[in-house]
């Protein structure tokens, strides 16, 4: 085992979140949530963010922050479900920028069928999903999912449809050896 950063990305509702809070604690590595970190530092939402200060002040945070935890070791790092589709971001978090330490990231990237989607999203009330609050969310789902299709398969693919976070996480362990 390294002690390079693992990086989680994929659309909201697979798994990244509870499949990095355990796999940083299998590994003993420290979690962080580049949303979480965002919003506590400036003391708002995301949606809040976007609405006062505009979606183009906010990939920027999300930059400064990729350069940020570049810089730092043994970090399993779950992104915003957008944060990677930049290109930027995720050559910094891999180490493949000139601007990047010399600390390597592997990125993985979680999916989940759309019907696994809307049903994990559906039963979490304790994040709002500004994104899906349409007539038909599931329909939404499938055409940001076709979206982002190509800029999350750049990375090491993981499903995470009916696979426990434990499964998700030992798979990923494999992977990293």
């Amino acid at each position: 085992m390294t002690n390079q950063n693992i990086i989680l990305t994929g659309f909201m509702g697979t798994g990244k979140t509870t499949v990095g809070k355990l796999l940083a604690n299998m590994l003993e590595y420290k979690f962080v949530d580049t949303d979480e970190i965002i919003m506590s530092r400036s003391l708002m939402t995301i949606s809040e963010i976007f609405k006062s200060r505009g979606e183009a002040a906010f990939r920027q945070m999300e930059r400064e922050l990729a350069l940020e935890l570049s810089k730092q070791n043994r970090l399993v790092i779950s992104t915003g479900g957008g944060m990677l589709l930049d290109s930027y971001n995720a050559e910094i978090l891999e180490g493949k920028n000139e601007q990047s330490s010399e600390i390597k990231g592997k990125i993985f990237s979680l999916f989940a069928d759309v019907d696994e989607i809307l049903t994990r999203v559906s039963s979490d009330s304790t994040i709002e999903r500004p994104l899906l609050k349409v007539d038909n969310p599931k329909e939404r789902i499938t055409r940001l999912l076709q979206e982002r299709k190509e800029s999350y398969e750049r990375f090491i693919q993981i499903n995470t449809t009916n696979i426990t976070p434990e499964v998700v996480c030992k798979v990923i362990i494999n992977m990293l050896d």
